[in-house]
């Protein structure tokens, strides 16, 4: 077996007639210009070599090929270019199976398609998601893809960037087969390839699927894209694969791909990307050892503290959740196994899965029970004296080494922490509802936080599959805080003389899945009403004040579940209601404003500014740490469009 190298990240060894090509670019694989030299230097060898019948395909590590090299984003490509690559791969003459040792993801998948047998291994998996990059596949992708799996399942995989397992690309018709060991099963292949005319994929033709079918994945598609460019390119690219011969589909992608590259959205998606590599990075943290965590106590049982339970369980932690009463544990038990058979019915989960998560779930009013725990998470009712009280009563309870995490969403953590035993174990983990399925949490350092009890956390949160974002101590974190000056400046506009559904319709145009003012409505008015009366002596009387969701409370007006609020629902369905409107007026009048009208560009605009400017007040405070992290926190806590790249990179603050 001779070794031979072809680049600093290609190697390879041939025996018995096969060339076995090694990729090795830590930490993913990435089709860096020095991988692409080498795969072309491979090439050459095995196409001089007679003795070469075959070659295999594989990488090093856990990774197949996990895309491009982010390190070349935004620089001028260098040759060979990966569509270059890739269709030397299908025309190859000798057979080029791949051996799938792990994730094969943009254009790593891409390579996978154009190879004449694919093998996985059972941790392998596949996906196209340039989309969230604001891009299109640029080396084939949406050109080869259905003609292995069909135009609806493509469709499905581009448009939404998923990621399939090894099991499901079988299924699809994405890989030939799974096996324990790929590289023994695609050595295999390889022999049984050079004895029969290859497959190559670009020559295989789409095949027929329903039209209705087609329109209905593309337009579910569409319907999430609210304004995004690449998912209906993808859709257009995918579908004219079943009608344009193979050069021409390929020119078109490529040319969509250069287009989109260099968007303003594909800038913001990039923007959002490398924001999210460096989120939860503190500078002193990079030695620190996170402690070891087992068990999770969760104080609160409610619809946050469910939904934290789910989350913890999913990580494979051990919760000990508590309830003030046996009645209440026993609902709370109830309401967590309600969560976890609802993902078994729609088949996120299985049945030993299922078992598994109870299994480890216990739910007491003993508070006790605690004493096993190594993190204590709060979610109970936000308000100072009971959190404060609570966390007393933990002081004596748990074991010194223990951490305790609020949840608060408004109150001060440090006036917590203040009256500890121990305030340097306490810390924020602000989680956003329904806390099993948002991602993002806020991990807020207060002042006497020991630096492994933060590390701790981030480690924590990352483990659940959240996205951390490390705040400060101000009134609202970072999110509430930005929050609360877009909601102001919204009523500003109100009084001003915009109406609820003309900044919902500018917002929603924008790209917001939903309206500042049906936002509110869903989630309830009474929460935020009780909260501003609760401040209400303590604010500057000189500062503008718009009391007009103040009126709506008075009036019953609660929302959805009220069946009004900043809209009326006859029916379920939202509607203007003239009387929010008179009552709108009314506030005016009492002001003497003389009402003006506002474009739907002028109330973004406005919104935007206000958000930046909060944004600016937070980190000139150090309350967060740089710009992308403000954006993260507001596109994956607030629904601002990823597309637009948040409120600091919309404002230039980049």
């Amino acid at each position: 077996m001779a070794g031979l190298s072809f680049s600093e990240s290609v190697s390879a060894t041939a025996a018995d007639g096969i060339l076995v090509v090694t990729i090795d670019n830590p930490p993913v694989n990435a089709t860096s210009t020095h991988v692409r030299i080498g795969l072309m230097a491979a090439l050459d060898h095995a196409e001089r070599d007679a003795g070469i019948i075959g070659v295999m395909l594989t990488g090093a590590g856990r990774t197949f090929v996990g895309g491009a090299d982010i390190r070349e984003f935004g620089k001028p490509p260098l040759e060979p270019l990966l569509p270059d690559v890739i269709n030397r791969i299908e025309n190859f003459d000798k057979p080029i199976a791949a051996a799938i040792n792990g994730a094969a993801l943009g254009g790593g998948c891409e390579i996978v398609l154009a190879c004449h047998g694919r093998i996985a291994g059972t941790a392998a998996s596949f996906g196209l998601p340039e989309v969230k990059l604001g891009i299109v596949p640029g080396a084939g992708g949406t050109q080869r893809l259905p003609r292995l799996i069909g135009t609806i399942a493509a469709i499905d995989l581009i448009g939404t960037g998923r990621i399939v397992k090894a099991d499901e690309a079988v299924t699809l018709g994405l890989i030939d087969s799974v096996a324990a060991d790929p590289l023994a099963a695609a050595e295999a292949m390889v022999r049984d390839l050079a004895t029969r005319p290859l497959r190559r994929t670009g020559q295989l033709a789409v095949r027929a699927e329903d039209t209705a079918a087609i329109d209905a994945a593309a337009q579910k598609v569409l319907g999430r894209s609210r304004g995004q460019t690449a998912p209906g390119q993808t859709v257009r690219l995918v579908i004219s694969a079943s009608t344009t011969p193979l050069a021409e589909g390929l020119a078109d992608e490529r040319a969509t791909f250069l287009r989109l590259r260099d968007s303003e959205q594909a800038s913001a998606l990039r923007h959002v990307f490398f924001a999210e590599r460096l989120a939860g990075k503190v500078d002193g943290l990079e030695k620190i050892v996170a402690r070891k965590i087992e068990t999770v106590g969760i104080v609160g049982t409610g619809l946050m503290g469910s939904g934290i339970a789910v989350a913890t369980l999913n990580a494979g932690y051990r919760v000990i959740g508590i309830e003030q009463t046996e009645e209440a544990a026993k609902k709370g038990r109830e309401r967590i196994a309600g969560i976890l058979e609802k993902a078994v019915q729609i088949g996120r989960l299985d049945a030993p899965g299922l078992a598994d998560r109870l299994q480890r779930l216990t739910v007491t009013s003993e508070m006790e029970a605690l004493a096993a725990a190594d993190l204590i998470i709060e979610a109970v009712f936000d308000d100072l004296t009971v959190k404060t009280e609570l966390f007393q009563r933990l002081d004596v309870v748990v074991h010194d080494d223990a951490i305790l995490a609020t949840n608060t969403s408004y109150l001060d953590p440090d006036a917590i922490a203040a009256a500890t035993r121990l305030p340097e174990r306490i810390v924020g983990l602000h989680f956003f509802s329904p806390a099993n399925i948002m991602r993002l949490v806020e991990v807020v350092n207060c002042a006497k936080t020991a630096p492994d009890v933060l590390a701790t956390a981030l480690a924590f949160a990352k483990r659940l599959g959240k996205l951390p974002v490390v705040s400060g101590v101000t009134e609202g974190f970072i999110g509430n805080s930005i929050f609360s000056a877009y909601r102001r400046e919204a009523e500003f506009m109100l009084e001003d003389g915009a109406l609820p559904h003309e900044i919902d319709a500018a917002l929603e145009a924008y790209g917001f899945p939903m309206g500042l003012f049906a936002v509110y409505d869903m989630a309830g008015l009474e929460i935020a009403w009780a909260r501003r009366k609760r401040q209400a002596s303590t604010r500057d009387p000189n500062a503008r004040y718009v009391d007009i969701s103040d009126r709506l409370c008075e009036a019953g007006r609660f929302g959805q579940k009220a069946g009004r609020g900043w809209y009326v629902y006859p029916g379920g369905k939202r509607t203007v209601d003239p009387e929010v409107t008179a009552l709108i007026e009314q506030a005016r009048r009492e002001k003497a404003i003389e009402p003006r009208s506002f474009t739907s560009d002028e109330i973004v605009t406005r919104l935007l500014k206000a958000m930046a400017d909060e944004g600016d007040r937070l980190l000139a405070g150090g309350i967060a740490a740089r710009p992308g992290d403000i954006d993260l926190v507001m596109i994956n806590g607030y629904g601002f469009p990823s597309y637009r790249g948040g409120p600091m990179f919309a404002a230039g603050r980049r």
